[in-house]
């Protein structure tokens, strides 16, 4: 199953995240080599929100962590949500649905 993380960010995110990237993106990349992590990033124009894209057996993986980056342990994520995400197009697709 996909899930989405949604990140609401702190209006001083940019300013506040260079002190915790190297450790916010070393988590990312972790994840991204266990099969977790498939895609992530900030979305700009505004810098307001980030979205991270994980495949996983349940949504427990995705808030682990979301608990353990230190963008939200250090507040710039104000709050975050786990989604489901119902994939049916494109290669990566878990249930793919074709026309």
């Amino acid at each position: 199953m996909h899930y989405l993380l949604c990140y609401d960010l702190a209006p001083d995110y940019l300013e506040r995240r260079g002190e915790f990237r190297t450790p916010h993106l070393q988590l990312a990349w972790d994840a991204q080599a266990r099969g977790e992590l498939v895609l992530a990033g900030a979305l700009s124009d505004p810098a307001d929100q980030a979205m991270l894209v994980f495949q996983a057996d349940s949504p427990d993986v995705v808030d682990a962590f979301a608990k353990a980056d230190p963008y939200v342990t250090h507040g710039l994520v104000t709050s975050y949500r786990v989604r489901p995400w119902n994939t049916v197009v494109g290669d990566l697709a878990f249930t793919p649905v074709k026309g």
